[in-house]
């Protein structure tokens, strides 16, 4: 019996052999006498495997007929997306691109930009950016979040009443004003949880994070940076006149940064601590919603967004040992009581009162935000921002006079 269906095993591999869609079924009756078994053949046709060539041959003819049909019919379509794919821009990177690529743009270095194509919703809400791509992502405030808010009593309902109807002598002036004082919790608000453009008050943020890398041992107040051409910004700050390939400590870029609101020392403090994206990242871990960062010094056209309460958050936070320690804070303090803009807030106090601030300018947009520290022990946060037509002196004006009235108010 095996014998016989051994032969019959050889006999179907070699029919299947020689005609690969002649496939044998066999069906015997077995003679237990002659030992011949009796073979039924079926023949079934098997499907032809297509050519890999051929079908390659195919997909090619039908993507250049579609890609014709997109430059005719779509000329935008094809410039933006197939054109971009099959023929990406390209750049050439070296060691010294490579030092300032962390500062630089590059949403358009590998071709088609498809997340914002894909995200268009994107472009008009967001709250994020993330590898220079604007996201809409939630705020998450940590459980044990390091950063506590502001404990409000009561309004300061007469100084408001007061506040408005100086707003209302300057019609061409939106401001956002936030006060808090320490001694009793009173604070007042107008228009604080509007966003408007952070200009150079940004630094404050910056500044902030730079010192949490340095806890954290990411980094030392001592570490050195090399002045490039990449880093170097107008506008406000002279290290942009600096001689290329200088050293410059981190401790000399913050005091920079903050004093003489350097652009060029922002830029290479931020990229310092790994981009943009870390600064925001920083910001949600704060519970802070609506200040951001989405373009390097200068940002002359207000794309860096905060408010008033943000700001006064992160200026409340600084007193915090839970969230800075005493070497840092006594560093920030320092930076920011030498500012050496002390023509806003700083020109309505009153003699004697200390200010540790960041003022910030870009024409349409004056501001400034501090603590005031008076002499008779009173101490308050104060952060005034105001929307004005392209440097018009009427928003210096409104700044000097609103603080006055804010001191006169809380320090009798």
């Amino acid at each position: 019996m095996r014998e016989i269906a051994e032969d019959f095993d050889l006999y179907a591999y070699r029919q299947v052999r020689n005609n690969r869609n002649l496939y044998v079924v066999p069906d015997y009756n077995e003679d237990y006498n002659q030992h011949t078994p009796q073979r039924k053949h079926k023949q079934v046709i098997r499907k032809k495997k297509v050519n890999p060539i051929v079908q390659l041959f195919r997909l090619t003819i039908l993507f250049s007929i579609l890609s014709a049909y997109m430059y005719y019919v779509f000329p935008v379509s094809f410039n933006n997306l197939v054109k971009q794919i099959l023929f990406p821009t390209k750049i050439n990177i070296n060691t010294e691109t490579m030092q300032g690529l962390a500062f630089k743009n590059t949403n358009n270095i590998n071709g088609a930009d498809l997340y914002s194509m894909t995200n268009p919703l994107t472009n008009y809400v967001n709250n994020d950016l993330f590898m220079n791509r604007l996201m809409l992502t939630p705020t998450i405030e940590k459980v044990h979040s390091e950063v506590t808010t502001m404990y409000h009593t009561t309004e300061m309902k007469e100084l408001k009443n007061q506040l408005k109807d100086l707003i209302k002598q300057y019609p061409s002036i939106h401001p956002a004003i936030y006060v808090w004082e320490y001694e009793n919790g009173q604070y007042l608000e107008i228009n604080a949880d509007e966003q408007f453009a952070a200009a150079s008050i940004i630094k404050i943020p910056v500044l902030v994070r730079l010192f949490k890398s340095i806890e954290a041992k990411q980094m030392t107040i001592y570490d050195d940076m090399i002045l490039t051409d990449y880093y170097k910004a107008s506008g406000s700050g002279d290290l942009q006149y600096s001689a290329t390939g200088r050293k410059y400590s981190l401790d000399q870029l913050a005091k920079t940064m903050i004093q003489d609101s350097d652009n060029s020392a922002t830029n290479m403090l931020i990229s310092k601590m790994g981009g943009m994206d870390d600064i925001n990242i920083g910001l949600r871990d704060w519970g802070i919603s609506k200040t951001y960062v989405r373009t390097w010094l200068p940002d002359l056209n207000g794309t860096n967004k905060t408010t008033a309460s943000d700001l006064a958050k992160i200026l409340y936070n600084l007193d915090n040992p839970g969230f800075l320690n005493i070497n840092s804070r006594e560093y920030i303090i320092d930076y920011m009581s030498h500012v050496k803009n002390n023509k806003l807030i700083a020109a309505g106090l009153g003699e004697g009162a200390l200010f540790a601030h960041k003022t910030g300018d870009i024409g349409t947009m004056l501001g400034d935000a501090g603590i005031v520290y008076a002499p008779n022990n009173k101490k308050y946060i104060i952060v005034i921002l105001a929307n004005r037509p392209y440097n018009s002196p009427q928003g210096k004006d409104f700044i000097v006079k609103a603080s006055n009235l804010i001191y006169k108010s809380i320090v009798k």
